[in-house]
């Protein structure tokens, strides 16, 4: 998949933001300068998600399941099971919810060598049927939990991580006697 550059690294895949059915679909990718085997190793350990993942808040892993907490607009939070579904080692992990998920949702990860040996590009593809349809999604978006929005910031933290061991933030913190 060809992907345009832009100033964040993480663009949209060819623009897909698009329906396929009921669900929304959205593409990002990102280039890692790590191999495709480390990368492909973190991220097939769905607990691992939430050091990068802000909206999610645990994964627990159960074989080929897992069951997700996720953080949704006003305080709510979400709670659904995928299964793996298409999994070839180093190279794509793709997922789905199973019946009685509250959301509907598939996705797919791909791990590709970067030219130039520059790494890995990591594109990522989430689909999604929005809680409460087209209403719910633009009420998502204002509080910019909207997977779109979602999905750059959490590579561009995937990329931070795995490039540096941690993730940048431009919050201040204070110390533990209160000082800056």
């Amino acid at each position: 998949m060809a992907s345009q550059t832009s100033q964040d690294d993480a663009p949209k895949l060819a623009q897909r933001d698009d329906k396929d059915g009921a669900l929304a679909i959205v593409g990002r990718s990102v280039t890692i300068n790590r191999p495709r085997s480390a990368l492909y190793a973190f991220w097939r350990d769905f607990s691992n998600l939430p050091q990068f993942m802000h909206a999610v808040e645990k994964v627990v892993v159960n074989g080929d399941r897992s069951t997700w907490t996720i953080k949704a607009p006003a305080g709510q939070h979400v709670t659904l099971e995928t299964e793996l579904v298409d999994m070839v080692e180093n190279e794509i992990l793709g997922w789905q919810s199973v019946e009685g998920s509250e959301i509907r949702t598939r996705g797919r990860v791909t791990f590709e060598d970067a030219p130039a040996d520059r790494g890995t590009v990591v594109s990522a593809e989430i689909g999604y049927e929005p809680p409460g349809g087209d209403i719910g999604r633009l009420f998502a978006k204002i509080f910019q939990a909207e997977p779109n929005i979602q999905a750059r910031h959490e590579l561009k933290r995937f990329k931070m991580l795995m490039e540096t061991g941690e993730i940048a933030t431009g919050a201040n913190h204070k110390d533990n006697d209160g000082e800056q």
